[in-house]
């Protein structure tokens, strides 16, 4: 598809032959009431990909949002995909809980469409063995897509070399200040999609120069221009608001296209790269990690 042929509407085939909707609805630090209230009115102004995690602690409210909008707009739940994530790699029991216990919040739904491992944290036998566990919920129908998050070239790598069923999706920080070229490259070099959890910056170069000039020019908000540069960059973002207005402006990026030489330009204002998976110094919890936890991954 297109750029100029994107809507709210469109998906991506995914590698396992499932689609996912092009732009999702992020809720990440949000509490159970405002995930709910958001989710709510993310669906109403037509978002489908829903992204929470076990980590968030609002996979219950999620899951009622979606179950409570479903039987209100006679919206079959099949249209809404969900996606939920393993906390962290501690092996293949405590996997196994972990997708129970995920399941079971969100048990009116039926099932989970992509479920992701949230970090490469725990080294390599735990990541296989966490990998292992989710690929067997998956066979059991629990799950329909399995993927990872926060995985540089090395996990990945590690993970073609296995032989094991690769990811479909890696939902990593993507934007034009951190443009993680490597791990792009690697991924569409064996299929896996890209999921950005950030695209927005967290709001921390809306003043940018260059994001003030091509918001200006396209009569665009610089959160708008940001969601764009992710979706022709072929990604799919997950913005995320608790305010109603801003819900939906994240959503208004389907009336107009940047350029080339626009995309370039913000290609260009990569600002880092980093050797440790971006969850890692981002998040405040997981900066808390130990030098010698870090050097386990």
């Amino acid at each position: 598809m297109s750029n100029a042929n994107l809507s709210i509407n469109s998906t991506i085939k995914l590698n396992d032959g499932n689609e996912i909707p092009r732009l999702g609805f992020g809720v990440y630090e949000m509490s159970g009431s405002e995930a709910y209230e958001s989710v709510m009115v993310a669906l109403e102004q037509g978002y489908r990909l829903i992204d929470t995690a076990a980590w968030y602690g609002n996979e219950r409210e999620c899951s009622k949002a979606i179950l409570d909008f479903c039987s209100n707009t006679g919206t079959p739940r099949s249209s809404i995909f969900y996606t939920t994530k393993l906390q962290s790699n501690k092996g293949s029991v405590a996997t196994k809980r972990a997708i129970e216990a995920s399941l079971k919040k969100c048990a009116g739904l039926g099932y989970i469409d992509l479920y992701l491992v949230h970090s490469p944290l725990g080294g390599s036998q735990k990541r296989k063995e966490s990998w292992e566990s989710i690929l067997e919920a998956k066979e059991a129908g629990n799950i329909r897509s399995v993927g990872v998050s926060n995985y540089g070239v090395d996990h990945l790598t590690e993970m073609i070399a296995s032989g094991y069923e690769l990811p479909v999706i890696n939902q990593v920080d993507l934007h034009p200040f951190m443009t993680r070229d490597a791990i792009v490259e690697l991924c569409r070099e064996n299929n896996i999609t890209l999921q950005a959890w950030a695209p927005l910056v967290r709001g921390e170069r809306f003043q940018h120069p260059t994001i003030l000039e091509l918001a200006h020019h396209h009569s665009k908000t610089p959160a708008q221009i940001l969601i764009r540069y992710s979706l022709q960059s072929g990604f799919i973002p997950l913005p995320k608001s608790t305010h109603r207005d801003r819900i939906i402006a994240n959503k208004d990026v389907f009336d107009f296209e940047l350029s080339d030489e626009e995309m370039k330009r913000l290609h260009a204002l990569d600002e880092c790269t980093s050797l440790l998976p971006s969850a890692i110094w981002r998040a405040p919890s997981l900066m808390r990690l130990s030098l010698f936890h870090l050097f386990q991954i």
